[in-house]
């Protein structure tokens, strides 16, 4: 399969302190981290595109370290977690699930109680093309606290022959989180699910 060539890296950290509420003693930090790489399936149709999923796998662990590290660099503080894909117009959406195997289990293999599967999303779309992200709880995707998403995007990407992947991750619920359901401190942790 062809090398994985990548464009650009575009990496955002938000630090939330509050939603209109009270002002958290320790603020929400959310970040992502975004790939525009060259799409080599772009303009004609392949039949056998699986293989391209092991060369997207050292792209998928470096950017889960980098998001880490943006994140403060210690893996046990990161709760929860998603992934996503938009495949510029001269490809097809199959091409962006080739990132669920590799962007996901790369999150999974550097974060401690990563069960829960990570949950993703993926579009056709052209430069300037925006996509949310969902966010669950990484050891348990019934903790409602955690539900959230973070929108990626950047202006000039993808390009008709481009992919943007992207990983996300988060510290913590949502800032004001108060609409029940499992509490992360009641997790099991046997399933992935609670």
């Amino acid at each position: 399969m062809p090398d994985v060539v990548v464009r650009k890296t575009i990496v955002a950290v938000e630090e939330i302190f509050h939603e209109g509420g009270p002002v958290a003693a320790v603020p929400l930090r959310r970040g992502s981290i975004a790939a525009i790489i060259e799409n080599p399936f772009a303009g004609r149709y392949v039949a056998d595109i699986q293989p391209f999923m092991d060369d997207l796998k050292p792209l998928g662990l470096e950017m889960a370290r980098r998001l880490i590290e943006a994140l403060g660099g210690e893996a046990g503080a990161i709760e929860a977690y998603g992934k996503g894909a938009i495949v510029g117009e001269a490809g097809e959406i199959e091409h962006a699930a080739l990132w669920h195997a590799p962007g996901g289990y790369s999150m999974r293999e550097l974060l401690p109680r990563s069960k829960a599967i990570v949950p993703s999303t993926k579009k056709v779309g052209g430069p300037g093309s925006r996509l949310d992200v969902p966010i669950t709880h990484a050891n348990a995707s019934y903790v409602r606290s955690h539900f959230d998403a973070m929108e990626v995007g950047v202006n000039d990407g993808p390009r008709a022959n481009e992919m943007l992947v992207a990983l996300v991750m988060s510290t913590g619920p949502r800032i004001h989180n108060r609409a029940g359901g499992l509490a992360a401190g009641d997790i099991k942790g046997e399933d992935g699910l609670r």
